[in-house]
């Protein structure tokens, strides 16, 4: 059943309230906002210009150096006195990217959250736990005030603190964990430390994002669990969580709410949209924010789109789950690999468990890999043996050829306790 009936609007009925909404947006922004009037005068692009969704493509680029480069507010279409809230990215890669809401964005917020959340089969009468760090990272919130959009309970249990988060799962019978992919495992694994069965708690479903992860990885946390694992999108320069969101009926790719953020996919090098199941670079475009309305923003995150009707009924386009990012791409001795294709390599063999890291070094003038993986607990042979195993696989299937390759016992690779888990570590 659909929250809102936009969700199973015919594609002509799509396709001209995003041209009102793109031509207005254009507007607002070329008025409100200094950097994109500069923007569209150099690109030789009018407001009037705009007459329908196709004209997307004469607009500019926005990307995540215009963020920082505008930073704090430069991008801001209010003052100060008209933004009700602020959030953060991490800035884990240079100044944090600011982020404003008015009154009205968070309505919108809200109301894109709770319709995620019912595709996702949440219901009014469920308990909701809420896993996503609470602060400047919009998960927390956005899944907080989303929860309470809908009518369903919320418990803001917030990132870390597991025996906290067990306790409550079962005490107050939680039936839906909202985290990342990586923090369900990490709470698999401690709940049988602690000599808990997970898949006896009272769980029927997670909803994972924040992080890229493969559908092999998302089969191990509906195996430990015993849970549907629903995919959640959604960055914090475009609103934060509720972009799009896979329906529980079909698992088949989530459906971005278009009525509100414009999709396209380009390739990353050329900047030129790709049909329709291609796999590029996610560009979103703002159809209704007020503080900070983005014009064709770089995700850098690589998916495809597909218009076909969905099983549950929804038009909305569905794009393919993350598989990883543009500025995540590994080159080593010009092999280029993404990390989730190791990730899906691993998890795809029986006696690896989804726990690995990469380090990457330079040694004069050369790239070294080496991978250092988990073995699971039932595993009962040699290091060797199961070392030489993923070298062969990786040979085969990724041409990736690593320096070293160590297997290690369970529990030895960090975990992250309150977000996303860290896979790359470059030391070039």
């Amino acid at each position: 059943m659909v929250y809102s009936d936009i969700e199973a609007a015919s594609r002509d009925e799509l396709r001209s309230l995003q041209g009102d909404r793109l031509a207005e947006t254009v507007a607002y922004a070329y008025e409100n906002v200094p950097f994109y009037r500069d923007a569209l005068d150099e690109a030789g692009v009018a407001p009037d210009d705009v007459e329908s969704v196709a004209d997307v493509t004469e607009l500019p680029f926005t990307t995540k150096e215009d963020f920082r480069d505008e930073y704090p507010d430069g991008l801001f279409a209010v003052g100060h006195a008209d933004v009700n809230r602020i959030h953060a990215s991490s800035g884990t890669t240079g100044k944090p990217k600011i982020v404003a809401y008015s009154d009205d964005d968070l309505d919108l917020w809200r109301e894109v959250m709770a319709r995620s959340l019912a595709a996702a089969g949440v219901s009014e009468d469920d308990v909701v736990q809420n896993a996503y760090g609470y602060g400047l990272f919009t998960g927390g919130l956005g899944f907080h005030d989303g929860t309470e959009e809908l009518g369903a309970c919320v418990i803001p249990t917030g990132g870390g603190n597991t025996g906290r988060q067990l306790d409550m799962l079962q005490d107050m019978e939680s039936d839906v964990l909202a985290c990342t992919p990586s923090y369900c495992l990490y709470l698999a694994e401690a709940a049988e430390e602690r000599g808990i069965d997970p898949r006896e708690l009272p769980l029927s479903t997670v909803v994972i994002g924040a992080e890229p992860f493969t559908d092999p990885m998302r089969e191990e946390i509906e195996q430990a669990l015993d849970v549907t694992a629903v995919d959640v999108y959604g960055l914090s320069e475009v609103i934060g969580p509720g972009v799009s969101i896979e329906c529980e009926e079909a698992q088949e790719g989530l459906h971005v709410w278009e009525d509100h953020f414009y999709p396209e996919v380009i390739d990353p090098d050329t900047g030129e949209p790709l049909p329709e199941g291609e796999e590029g670079e996610l560009v979103l475009t703002s159809l209704t924010k007020e503080a900070l309305p983005v014009l064709r923003y770089r995700t850098g995150d690589m998916t495809s789109l597909t218009y076909e009707e969905c099983d549950c009924g929804r038009t909305a386009v569905r794009m393919d789950n993350v598989t990883g990012r543009t500025d995540d791409l590994i080159i080593v001795r010009g092999v280029n690999v993404y990390p989730s294709q190791i990730e899906e390599v691993m998890v795809d063999l029986d006696d690896v468990a989804p726990y690995y890291r990469i380090d990457l070094f330079r040694r004069g003038n050369l790239d070294r890999m080496e991978l250092t993986v988990e073995y699971h607990e039932e595993y009962g042979g040699t290091h060797e043996e199961l070392e030489d195993r993923i070298r062969t696989v990786l040979e085969d299937t990724l041409e990736v050829n690593p320096d070293e390759i160590e297997v290690v016992g369970p529990g030895v690779i960090d975990r992250s306790e309150t977000g996303k888990v860290k896979r790359v570590y470059d030391h070039r």
